[in-house]
Protein backbone atom coordinates (compact mmCIF):
# COMPACT_ATOMS: atom_id res chain seq x y z
CA UNK A 1 0.00 0.00 0.00
CA UNK A 2 1.36 3.40 -0.85
CA UNK A 3 2.42 5.49 1.89
CA UNK A 4 1.10 9.11 2.55
CA UNK A 5 2.50 12.17 4.47
CA UNK A 6 0.57 15.02 5.47
CA UNK A 7 1.88 18.07 3.61
CA UNK A 8 4.16 20.54 5.44
CA UNK A 9 1.12 23.04 6.82
CA UNK A 10 -0.77 19.61 8.69
CA UNK A 11 2.69 18.69 10.05
CA UNK A 12 3.06 22.09 11.56
CA UNK A 13 -0.58 22.05 12.75
CA UNK A 14 -0.06 18.88 14.04
CA UNK A 15 2.96 19.51 16.33
CA UNK A 16 1.03 22.95 17.58
CA UNK A 17 -2.21 21.29 18.54
CA UNK A 18 -0.14 17.82 20.02
CA UNK A 19 2.04 20.09 22.43
CA UNK A 20 3.27 19.66 24.40
CA UNK A 21 3.12 15.67 23.48
CA UNK A 22 4.87 16.11 20.15
CA UNK A 23 8.31 16.52 20.45
CA UNK A 24 8.89 13.29 21.99
CA UNK A 25 6.67 11.53 19.94
CA UNK A 26 7.81 12.50 16.44
CA UNK A 27 11.60 12.25 18.15
CA UNK A 28 11.19 8.84 19.01
CA UNK A 29 8.43 6.64 17.98
CA UNK A 30 8.27 4.63 14.68
CA UNK A 31 4.52 3.85 13.48
CA UNK A 32 4.10 4.76 9.48
CA UNK A 33 1.28 6.52 8.40
CA UNK A 34 -0.63 5.22 5.43
CA UNK A 35 -4.24 5.39 4.10
CA UNK A 36 -6.94 5.73 6.63
CA UNK A 37 -9.99 3.14 7.16
CA UNK A 38 -12.92 2.52 9.36
CA UNK A 39 -12.83 1.87 13.44
CA UNK A 40 -15.34 1.20 16.21
CA UNK A 41 -13.26 1.61 19.34
CA UNK A 42 -13.75 3.21 23.24
CA UNK A 43 -13.24 1.16 25.90
CA UNK A 44 -12.85 -2.68 27.16
CA UNK A 45 -14.23 -5.94 28.38
CA UNK A 46 -16.56 -6.63 31.49
CA UNK A 47 -16.06 -10.63 31.62
CA UNK A 48 -15.67 -12.22 35.33
CA UNK A 49 -11.87 -11.79 36.54
CA UNK A 50 -10.15 -14.19 37.58
CA UNK A 51 -8.38 -14.10 41.43
CA UNK A 52 -5.30 -11.83 41.41
CA UNK A 53 -3.25 -14.47 42.97
CA UNK A 54 -4.13 -16.70 39.59
CA UNK A 55 -1.54 -14.99 37.35
CA UNK A 56 2.18 -15.30 37.50
CA UNK A 57 4.57 -12.81 38.41
CA UNK A 58 6.51 -11.64 35.78
CA UNK A 59 10.14 -13.01 35.96
CA UNK A 60 11.59 -9.85 36.27
CA UNK A 61 11.17 -6.55 38.11
CA UNK A 62 9.47 -3.82 36.21
CA UNK A 63 9.00 0.21 37.09
CA UNK A 64 5.18 -0.05 37.93
CA UNK A 65 3.20 3.38 39.51
CA UNK A 66 -0.05 4.67 39.58
CA UNK A 67 -0.69 7.32 37.08
CA UNK A 68 -3.64 9.94 36.95
CA UNK A 69 -6.58 10.86 39.26
CA UNK A 70 -5.85 9.74 42.88
CA UNK A 71 -9.34 8.25 44.19
CA UNK A 72 -8.61 8.63 47.60
CA UNK A 73 -8.45 12.25 47.17
CA UNK A 74 -11.90 12.59 45.40
CA UNK A 75 -13.44 9.82 48.25
CA UNK A 76 -12.85 13.00 50.78
CA UNK A 77 -15.95 14.22 49.44
CA UNK A 78 -17.89 11.47 51.44
CA UNK A 79 -16.69 13.30 54.66
CA UNK A 80 -18.77 16.07 56.53
CA UNK A 81 -18.11 19.27 55.24
CA UNK A 82 -15.34 21.15 56.97
CA UNK A 83 -16.34 23.59 59.16
CA UNK A 84 -14.49 26.60 59.81
CA UNK A 85 -13.09 30.18 58.52
CA UNK A 86 -12.75 30.33 54.58
CA UNK A 87 -10.58 32.06 52.51
CA UNK A 88 -13.92 34.44 50.35
CA UNK A 89 -13.88 34.27 46.50
CA UNK A 90 -16.59 35.33 44.37
CA UNK A 91 -17.45 34.70 40.28
CA UNK A 92 -20.71 35.48 38.37
CA UNK A 93 -20.80 31.95 37.54
CA UNK A 94 -18.94 29.10 39.16
CA UNK A 95 -18.72 26.03 37.26
CA UNK A 96 -17.93 22.65 39.29
CA UNK A 97 -15.84 19.80 37.53
CA UNK A 98 -13.09 20.52 34.28
CA UNK A 99 -14.62 17.30 32.43
CA UNK A 100 -15.44 17.47 28.64
CA UNK A 101 -18.90 19.51 29.94
CA UNK A 102 -17.29 21.54 32.30
CA UNK A 103 -14.91 22.94 30.47
CA UNK A 104 -17.28 23.39 27.22
CA UNK A 105 -19.93 25.21 29.39
CA UNK A 106 -17.03 27.37 31.10
CA UNK A 107 -15.65 28.24 27.46
CA UNK A 108 -18.49 29.60 25.88
CA UNK A 109 -19.42 32.01 29.23
CA UNK A 110 -16.06 32.85 29.40
CA UNK A 111 -16.07 34.04 25.51
CA UNK A 112 -19.31 35.98 26.57
CA UNK A 113 -17.32 38.05 28.90
CA UNK A 114 -18.86 36.18 31.91
CA UNK A 115 -16.50 36.30 34.87
CA UNK A 116 -16.36 32.19 35.36
CA UNK A 117 -15.03 30.22 37.71
CA UNK A 118 -13.85 26.49 37.04
CA UNK A 119 -13.25 24.22 40.07
CA UNK A 120 -11.64 20.97 39.40
CA UNK A 121 -10.15 18.67 42.28
CA UNK A 122 -7.63 16.88 39.89
CA UNK A 123 -4.28 17.95 39.36
CA UNK A 124 -5.61 18.80 35.60
CA UNK A 125 -8.44 19.27 33.66
CA UNK A 126 -9.96 16.61 31.11
CA UNK A 127 -12.14 14.02 33.29
CA UNK A 128 -12.01 10.85 31.65
CA UNK A 129 -10.19 12.30 28.86
CA UNK A 130 -7.00 13.14 30.46
CA UNK A 131 -3.51 12.28 28.93
CA UNK A 132 -0.20 11.20 30.16
CA UNK A 133 3.43 10.40 29.85
CA UNK A 134 5.20 7.28 30.29
CA UNK A 135 9.12 7.93 30.13
CA UNK A 136 8.84 10.88 28.21
CA UNK A 137 6.07 9.33 25.54
CA UNK A 138 2.65 10.71 25.42
CA UNK A 139 -0.76 8.36 26.36
CA UNK A 140 -3.99 8.35 26.96
CA UNK A 141 -5.43 7.73 30.67
CA UNK A 142 -8.95 7.25 29.23
CA UNK A 143 -10.70 8.06 26.25
CA UNK A 144 -8.27 7.75 23.21
CA UNK A 145 -10.59 8.63 19.96
CA UNK A 146 -13.64 10.90 18.74
CA UNK A 147 -15.85 9.92 15.49
CA UNK A 148 -15.91 12.47 13.30
CA UNK A 149 -18.98 14.76 13.52
CA UNK A 150 -21.47 14.73 11.07
CA UNK A 151 -24.03 17.40 9.78
CA UNK A 152 -26.42 16.67 12.61
CA UNK A 153 -23.81 17.70 15.67
CA UNK A 154 -22.21 21.09 13.74
CA UNK A 155 -21.53 22.41 17.00
CA UNK A 156 -18.68 20.17 17.43
CA UNK A 157 -17.83 20.21 13.78
CA UNK A 158 -17.23 23.93 14.73
CA UNK A 159 -15.19 23.05 17.82
CA UNK A 160 -12.96 21.66 15.89
CA UNK A 161 -12.30 24.26 13.26
CA UNK A 162 -11.67 26.71 15.86
CA UNK A 163 -9.30 24.07 17.63
CA UNK A 164 -7.33 23.88 14.24
CA UNK A 165 -7.75 20.42 13.82
CA UNK A 166 -10.49 20.90 10.73
CA UNK A 167 -11.61 23.32 8.26
CA UNK A 168 -14.32 24.12 5.94
CA UNK A 169 -13.41 23.63 1.74
CA UNK A 170 -15.98 25.35 -0.26
CA UNK A 171 -18.51 24.81 2.72
CA UNK A 172 -17.27 21.34 3.39
CA UNK A 173 -16.01 20.11 6.59
CA UNK A 174 -12.58 18.05 6.52
CA UNK A 175 -10.61 17.03 9.47
CA UNK A 176 -6.65 17.54 9.45
CA UNK A 177 -5.35 14.15 8.11
CA UNK A 178 -2.59 14.28 10.78
CA UNK A 179 -5.61 13.54 13.74
CA UNK A 180 -7.03 11.08 11.62
CA UNK A 181 -6.39 7.05 12.32
CA UNK A 182 -3.96 6.07 10.12
CA UNK A 183 -4.10 2.48 8.48
CA UNK A 184 -3.86 -0.01 9.65
CA UNK A 185 -6.34 1.15 12.02
CA UNK A 186 -7.63 -2.27 13.59
CA UNK A 187 -7.01 -5.98 14.10
CA UNK A 188 -8.59 -9.17 15.83
CA UNK A 189 -6.54 -12.19 17.09
CA UNK A 190 -8.61 -14.79 16.64
CA UNK A 191 -6.81 -17.36 18.27
CA UNK A 192 -4.92 -18.71 15.21
CA UNK A 193 -3.75 -14.92 13.65
CA UNK A 194 -4.37 -11.69 13.20
CA UNK A 195 -7.18 -10.59 10.99
CA UNK A 196 -7.67 -6.97 9.47
CA UNK A 197 -10.67 -5.53 11.14
CA UNK A 198 -12.46 -6.20 14.41
CA UNK A 199 -15.82 -8.76 12.79
CA UNK A 200 -15.25 -12.09 12.82
CA UNK A 201 -14.60 -13.14 9.31
CA UNK A 202 -16.71 -15.88 7.83
CA UNK A 203 -17.58 -17.34 4.90
CA UNK A 204 -20.29 -19.56 6.14
CA UNK A 205 -23.60 -18.20 3.83
CA UNK A 206 -25.68 -18.03 6.67
CA UNK A 207 -23.85 -16.31 9.07
CA UNK A 208 -23.43 -13.87 6.24
CA UNK A 209 -26.91 -13.54 5.50
CA UNK A 210 -27.29 -13.04 9.36
CA UNK A 211 -25.11 -9.93 9.11
CA UNK A 212 -26.81 -8.71 6.47
CA UNK A 213 -30.29 -8.82 8.43
CA UNK A 214 -28.34 -6.89 11.07
CA UNK A 215 -27.17 -4.17 8.63
CA UNK A 216 -30.97 -4.25 7.21
CA UNK A 217 -32.12 -4.03 10.80
CA UNK A 218 -29.77 -0.82 11.74
CA UNK A 219 -30.81 0.99 8.33
CA UNK A 220 -34.61 0.88 9.27
CA UNK A 221 -34.03 2.13 13.13
CA UNK A 222 -32.43 4.92 11.32
CA UNK A 223 -34.82 5.78 8.71
CA UNK A 224 -38.20 4.49 10.45
CA UNK A 225 -37.56 4.99 14.20
CA UNK A 226 -35.03 7.84 14.59
CA UNK A 227 -31.75 8.06 16.05
CA UNK A 228 -28.73 11.02 16.78
CA UNK A 229 -26.42 12.00 19.13
CA UNK A 230 -26.79 13.74 20.77
CA UNK A 231 -29.53 11.71 21.72
CA UNK A 232 -31.74 14.59 22.93
CA UNK A 233 -31.96 15.70 19.37
CA UNK A 234 -33.55 12.51 18.45
CA UNK A 235 -37.49 11.38 18.66
CA UNK A 236 -38.99 9.27 21.20
CA UNK A 237 -41.95 7.11 20.37
CA UNK A 238 -43.75 3.89 21.33
CA UNK A 239 -40.77 2.46 19.49
CA UNK A 240 -38.00 4.11 21.60
CA UNK A 241 -39.45 2.57 24.47
CA UNK A 242 -40.13 -0.69 23.72
CA UNK A 243 -36.37 -1.30 22.14
CA UNK A 244 -34.98 0.58 25.77
CA UNK A 245 -37.52 -1.93 27.92
CA UNK A 246 -35.73 -4.71 27.35
CA UNK A 247 -32.09 -6.12 27.15
CA UNK A 248 -30.04 -5.94 23.95
CA UNK A 249 -29.55 -9.76 24.14
CA UNK A 250 -33.54 -10.23 23.99
CA UNK A 251 -33.92 -8.36 21.28
CA UNK A 252 -31.32 -10.20 19.35
CA UNK A 253 -32.74 -13.65 20.16
CA UNK A 254 -35.85 -12.67 19.07
CA UNK A 255 -34.62 -11.12 16.33
CA UNK A 256 -33.43 -14.66 15.02
CA UNK A 257 -29.70 -12.92 15.43
CA UNK A 258 -27.20 -16.01 16.82
CA UNK A 259 -24.45 -16.20 14.85
CA UNK A 260 -21.59 -16.72 16.91
CA UNK A 261 -19.58 -14.26 15.19
CA UNK A 262 -21.97 -11.33 14.87
CA UNK A 263 -23.12 -11.84 18.47
CA UNK A 264 -19.40 -11.59 20.04
CA UNK A 265 -18.89 -8.27 17.82
CA UNK A 266 -21.83 -6.63 19.08
CA UNK A 267 -21.04 -7.81 22.57
CA UNK A 268 -17.85 -6.24 22.55
CA UNK A 269 -19.10 -3.26 20.64
CA UNK A 270 -21.82 -2.45 23.79
CA UNK A 271 -18.58 -2.84 26.30
CA UNK A 272 -17.01 -0.79 23.61
CA UNK A 273 -19.23 2.37 24.37
CA UNK A 274 -21.07 1.35 27.37
CA UNK A 275 -18.50 -0.58 30.24
CA UNK A 276 -21.14 -3.42 30.05
CA UNK A 277 -22.24 -6.48 27.36
CA UNK A 278 -25.64 -7.12 25.45
CA UNK A 279 -26.61 -8.76 28.06
CA UNK A 280 -26.95 -5.68 30.27
CA UNK A 281 -27.55 -2.72 28.07
CA UNK A 282 -30.59 -2.12 26.69
CA UNK A 283 -32.04 -2.78 22.90
CA UNK A 284 -32.12 0.89 22.63
CA UNK A 285 -28.88 0.86 23.40
CA UNK A 286 -27.29 -1.76 21.22
CA UNK A 287 -28.81 -0.10 18.37
CA UNK A 288 -28.01 3.56 19.23
CA UNK A 289 -24.22 2.11 18.60
CA UNK A 290 -24.55 1.49 15.43
CA UNK A 291 -27.83 3.98 14.13
CA UNK A 292 -26.63 7.02 15.61
CA UNK A 293 -23.54 7.46 13.70
CA UNK A 294 -22.30 5.56 10.50
CA UNK A 295 -24.53 2.01 10.61
CA UNK A 296 -23.50 -1.09 9.98
CA UNK A 297 -22.20 -2.59 7.12
CA UNK A 298 -21.67 -6.63 6.22
CA UNK A 299 -20.25 -7.97 3.22
CA UNK A 300 -22.90 -8.58 0.42
CA UNK A 301 -25.23 -5.87 2.30
CA UNK A 302 -27.52 -4.70 -0.83
CA UNK A 303 -26.75 -1.02 0.07
CA UNK A 304 -22.87 -1.56 0.93
CA UNK A 305 -21.36 1.04 -1.17
CA UNK A 306 -17.34 0.98 -0.23
CA UNK A 307 -17.63 4.85 -0.69
CA UNK A 308 -19.84 4.89 1.97
CA UNK A 309 -17.91 3.73 4.49
CA UNK A 310 -18.10 5.60 8.00
CA UNK A 311 -14.66 8.15 7.90
CA UNK A 312 -12.13 7.80 10.56
CA UNK A 313 -11.84 8.71 13.77
CA UNK A 314 -9.78 11.14 15.23
CA UNK A 315 -6.58 10.48 17.92
CA UNK A 316 -3.56 11.63 18.92
CA UNK A 317 -0.75 10.13 20.88
CA UNK A 318 -2.26 10.82 24.50
CA UNK A 319 -6.06 10.37 23.28
CA UNK A 320 -8.51 13.06 23.72
CA UNK A 321 -6.20 15.07 25.24
CA UNK A 322 -5.41 17.34 22.65
CA UNK A 323 -9.31 18.11 22.55
CA UNK A 324 -9.11 19.04 26.07
CA UNK A 325 -6.07 21.19 26.00
CA UNK A 326 -8.06 23.09 23.51
CA UNK A 327 -10.97 23.49 25.44
CA UNK A 328 -8.77 24.90 28.23
CA UNK A 329 -6.57 27.27 26.19
CA UNK A 330 -8.64 30.60 27.05
CA UNK A 331 -9.82 29.99 30.29
CA UNK A 332 -6.46 31.13 31.87
CA UNK A 333 -7.07 32.12 35.42
CA UNK A 334 -10.89 30.96 35.39
CA UNK A 335 -9.41 27.08 35.96
CA UNK A 336 -9.20 26.74 39.77
CA UNK A 337 -7.04 22.92 40.23
CA UNK A 338 -6.64 20.89 43.37
CA UNK A 339 -9.99 22.13 44.58
CA UNK A 340 -12.30 19.80 46.22
CA UNK A 341 -15.77 20.63 46.03
CA UNK A 342 -17.71 19.90 49.00
CA UNK A 343 -21.01 21.64 49.40
CA UNK A 344 -23.10 23.50 47.01
CA UNK A 345 -26.08 25.67 48.49
CA UNK A 346 -28.55 27.26 46.52
CA UNK A 347 -29.30 30.90 48.47
CA UNK A 348 -31.70 33.92 47.93
CA UNK A 349 -29.46 35.96 45.95
CA UNK A 350 -27.20 33.61 44.45
CA UNK A 351 -25.38 30.25 45.50
CA UNK A 352 -22.40 29.60 48.09
CA UNK A 353 -19.98 26.27 46.77
CA UNK A 354 -17.33 25.43 49.69
CA UNK A 355 -14.02 23.91 48.31
CA UNK A 356 -11.05 22.46 50.37
CA UNK A 357 -8.15 24.31 47.55
CA UNK A 358 -4.36 24.18 48.49
CA UNK A 359 -4.28 26.68 50.77
CA UNK A 360 -7.28 25.58 53.19
CA UNK A 361 -10.58 26.34 52.77
CA UNK A 362 -12.54 28.40 50.15
CA UNK A 363 -15.72 30.00 49.83
CA UNK A 364 -17.10 30.77 46.52
CA UNK A 365 -19.95 33.38 46.13
CA UNK A 366 -21.70 33.41 42.90
CA UNK A 367 -25.25 34.32 40.64
CA UNK A 368 -25.17 30.81 39.32
CA UNK A 369 -23.51 27.49 39.08
CA UNK A 370 -23.44 24.57 36.39
CA UNK A 371 -22.62 21.35 38.31
CA UNK A 372 -20.99 19.70 35.68
CA UNK A 373 -20.06 16.28 37.93
CA UNK A 374 -21.43 12.86 37.64
CA UNK A 375 -24.85 13.16 38.68
CA UNK A 376 -24.09 10.61 42.08
CA UNK A 377 -20.82 13.29 42.97
CA UNK A 378 -23.81 15.68 42.39
CA UNK A 379 -25.87 14.39 44.63
CA UNK A 380 -23.82 14.12 47.72
CA UNK A 381 -22.38 17.89 46.49
CA UNK A 382 -25.58 19.61 47.02
CA UNK A 383 -27.14 19.94 50.20
CA UNK A 384 -30.59 20.15 49.24
CA UNK A 385 -30.50 18.46 46.43
CA UNK A 386 -33.92 18.74 44.24
CA UNK A 387 -35.97 15.48 44.12
CA UNK A 388 -34.90 14.52 40.41
CA UNK A 389 -31.50 14.41 41.52
CA UNK A 390 -32.58 12.15 44.21
CA UNK A 391 -34.34 9.75 42.13
CA UNK A 392 -31.55 9.45 39.45
CA UNK A 393 -29.62 5.92 39.82
CA UNK A 394 -27.34 4.96 36.73
CA UNK A 395 -25.37 1.63 37.47
CA UNK A 396 -21.28 2.71 36.89
CA UNK A 397 -18.41 0.74 35.09
CA UNK A 398 -15.21 0.58 36.52
CA UNK A 399 -12.13 1.45 34.35
CA UNK A 400 -8.43 -0.10 34.29
CA UNK A 401 -5.92 1.67 31.52
CA UNK A 402 -2.76 0.02 31.65
CA UNK A 403 -0.36 1.92 30.15
CA UNK A 404 2.96 -0.49 28.96
CA UNK A 405 6.69 1.02 27.65
CA UNK A 406 8.01 -0.80 25.28
CA UNK A 407 12.14 -0.40 24.48
CA UNK A 408 10.69 -1.51 20.76
CA UNK A 409 8.04 -2.48 18.88
CA UNK A 410 7.11 -6.46 19.58
CA UNK A 411 8.25 -8.65 16.83
CA UNK A 412 5.17 -9.45 14.22
CA UNK A 413 3.22 -12.37 14.41
CA UNK A 414 1.19 -14.72 11.80
CA UNK A 415 -1.35 -12.78 10.06
CA UNK A 416 -2.10 -8.69 9.86
CA UNK A 417 0.25 -6.13 10.48
CA UNK A 418 0.39 -4.13 14.03
CA UNK A 419 -2.56 -1.65 13.80
CA UNK A 420 -3.33 0.82 16.09
CA UNK A 421 -6.56 -1.08 17.86
CA UNK A 422 -5.47 -4.78 18.43
CA UNK A 423 -7.64 -6.27 19.86
CA UNK A 424 -8.08 -10.54 21.24
CA UNK A 425 -11.11 -12.31 20.80
CA UNK A 426 -12.28 -13.65 23.91
CA UNK A 427 -9.88 -11.89 26.56
CA UNK A 428 -10.90 -10.70 29.89
CA UNK A 429 -9.59 -7.08 28.23
CA UNK A 430 -10.46 -5.11 25.17
CA UNK A 431 -6.79 -4.88 23.56
CA UNK A 432 -5.11 -2.40 23.43
CA UNK A 433 -3.75 0.76 21.25
CA UNK A 434 -0.57 1.69 19.93
CA UNK A 435 -0.17 5.45 21.68
CA UNK A 436 2.73 5.79 18.98
CA UNK A 437 0.78 4.92 15.93
CA UNK A 438 -0.04 8.37 14.85
CA UNK A 439 3.88 9.33 15.00
CA UNK A 440 5.21 10.47 11.36
CA UNK A 441 8.45 8.99 12.31
CA UNK A 442 9.25 5.90 10.43
CA UNK A 443 11.95 5.30 12.99
CA UNK A 444 11.67 1.81 15.10
CA UNK A 445 12.06 2.96 18.67
CA UNK A 446 10.08 2.77 22.19
CA UNK A 447 6.21 2.87 22.08
CA UNK A 448 3.77 2.90 24.80
CA UNK A 449 0.93 0.14 24.21
CA UNK A 450 -2.79 1.35 25.99
CA UNK A 451 -4.54 -1.24 27.48
CA UNK A 452 -8.56 -0.71 28.13
CA UNK A 453 -10.03 -3.09 30.59
CA UNK A 454 -13.79 -2.70 31.88
CA UNK A 455 -14.61 -4.24 34.98
CA UNK A 456 -17.51 -5.75 36.01
CA UNK A 457 -19.18 -3.64 39.02
CA UNK A 458 -18.12 -5.55 41.94
CA UNK A 459 -14.50 -5.61 41.28
CA UNK A 460 -14.71 -1.86 42.18
CA UNK A 461 -13.22 -2.24 45.55
CA UNK A 462 -10.77 -4.83 44.09
CA UNK A 463 -9.70 -1.95 41.49
CA UNK A 464 -8.90 0.70 44.31
CA UNK A 465 -7.65 -1.53 47.35
CA UNK A 466 -5.20 -4.47 45.01
CA UNK A 467 -1.64 -2.21 44.71
CA UNK A 468 -0.37 -1.65 40.92
CA UNK A 469 1.80 -4.20 40.78
CA UNK A 470 -1.14 -6.94 40.83
CA UNK A 471 -2.77 -5.06 38.35
CA UNK A 472 0.24 -4.84 36.38
CA UNK A 473 0.58 -9.00 36.56
CA UNK A 474 -2.94 -9.04 35.51
CA UNK A 475 -2.06 -6.52 32.97
CA UNK A 476 1.12 -8.16 31.14
CA UNK A 477 -0.82 -11.73 31.83
CA UNK A 478 -3.31 -10.28 29.26
CA UNK A 479 -1.33 -9.65 26.37
CA UNK A 480 1.71 -12.63 26.61
CA UNK A 481 -0.24 -15.14 25.06
CA UNK A 482 -0.26 -13.52 21.88
CA UNK A 483 3.06 -11.37 22.31
CA UNK A 484 5.75 -13.62 23.79
CA UNK A 485 8.19 -11.52 23.75
CA UNK A 486 6.93 -9.00 25.89
CA UNK A 487 8.83 -9.28 28.66
CA UNK A 488 11.63 -8.92 26.73
CA UNK A 489 10.37 -5.17 25.68
CA UNK A 490 8.69 -4.47 28.62
CA UNK A 491 10.02 -1.73 30.97
CA UNK A 492 7.14 0.16 32.73
CA UNK A 493 3.74 0.29 33.50
CA UNK A 494 2.00 3.06 34.48
CA UNK A 495 -1.39 2.34 35.83
CA UNK A 496 -4.83 4.48 35.80
CA UNK A 497 -8.11 4.22 38.05
CA UNK A 498 -11.42 5.00 37.08
CA UNK A 499 -13.68 3.64 40.09
CA UNK A 500 -17.16 5.25 38.25
CA UNK A 501 -15.81 5.69 35.15
CA UNK A 502 -19.10 5.53 32.55
CA UNK A 503 -22.83 5.52 33.15
CA UNK A 504 -24.59 2.35 31.94
CA UNK A 505 -27.35 2.48 29.90
CA UNK A 506 -29.24 -0.49 31.40
CA UNK A 507 -32.84 -0.48 30.04
CA UNK A 508 -35.15 1.83 31.43
CA UNK A 509 -31.92 4.70 31.59
CA UNK A 510 -33.39 6.22 28.02
CA UNK A 511 -37.02 6.51 29.70
CA UNK A 512 -35.58 8.88 32.26
CA UNK A 513 -33.38 10.63 29.71
CA UNK A 514 -36.96 11.04 27.68
CA UNK A 515 -39.36 11.54 30.31
CA UNK A 516 -37.75 11.03 33.58
CA UNK A 517 -35.35 12.50 36.02
CA UNK A 518 -32.87 13.04 33.74
CA UNK A 519 -34.93 14.92 31.02
CA UNK A 520 -36.01 16.84 34.59
CA UNK A 521 -32.70 17.41 35.18
CA UNK A 522 -31.58 18.68 31.90
CA UNK A 523 -34.27 21.19 32.07
CA UNK A 524 -33.96 22.63 35.35
CA UNK A 525 -34.07 25.86 35.72
CA UNK A 526 -32.81 28.05 38.69
CA UNK A 527 -30.01 29.43 39.99
CA UNK A 528 -27.91 25.88 40.02
CA UNK A 529 -28.00 24.09 36.61
CA UNK A 530 -26.47 20.63 35.78
CA UNK A 531 -24.30 19.75 32.89
CA UNK A 532 -22.66 15.97 32.30
CA UNK A 533 -22.91 13.08 29.59
CA UNK A 534 -24.92 11.76 32.43
CA UNK A 535 -27.78 13.18 31.85
CA UNK A 536 -27.98 11.07 28.31
CA UNK A 537 -27.99 8.38 30.57
CA UNK A 538 -24.31 6.67 28.94
CA UNK A 539 -20.72 8.34 28.46
CA UNK A 540 -19.56 9.90 25.21
CA UNK A 541 -17.69 12.80 24.28
CA UNK A 542 -20.69 14.12 22.32
CA UNK A 543 -23.03 14.16 24.75
CA UNK A 544 -20.63 15.92 27.12
CA UNK A 545 -19.98 18.82 24.58
CA UNK A 546 -23.80 19.04 24.19
CA UNK A 547 -25.44 19.27 27.48
CA UNK A 548 -21.64 21.83 28.81
CA UNK A 549 -23.29 23.82 25.61
CA UNK A 550 -27.10 23.44 27.04
CA UNK A 551 -26.69 24.64 30.11
CA UNK A 552 -24.59 27.89 29.24
CA UNK A 553 -26.91 28.64 26.77
CA UNK A 554 -29.58 28.30 29.57
CA UNK A 555 -27.57 31.15 32.07
CA UNK A 556 -28.05 33.12 28.93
Amino acid sequence: MARRRPCSASRAWARSVFAPCWRTASRRTRPCPTAVSRLKRRHALALPLLPLAACQRPSRGLDVAWLGPDPARAHALRAAAPKGSARQRRAQVVVVGAGVAGLTAARLLRARGVDVALIEWDLQAGGNSQGGQVRGLPCPLGAHYLPQPGTELPELQDLLVELGAAQRVAGRWQAHEALQVHAPSERLYDGHAWQPGLLPPTEDAAALAQRRRFALRVREAQRRIGFGLPTHRAPWTPAHAALDAEPFDAWLHREGLDEPGLRWYLDYCCRDDYGAGSATVSAWAGLQYFASRHGFHAPGDEDDDPHAAAPPVLTAPDGNAWLVRGLARELGESLHLQRLAVQLDEERHGVRLRCIGPDGLEEWRAAQAIVATPLFIAQRLLRQPPAALSAVALPRAPWLVANLWLDGPLAPRVGAPAAWDNVVRDSPTLGYVNAQHQSLDPRPGPQVLSLYWALPQADRQRLLDAPASAWADRAVAALTPTHPDLLQRLQAVRLTRWGHAMAVPVPGVRAQVAQGALAALRSARGRVRFAHADLAGYSVFEEAFYAGRAAAAGLA
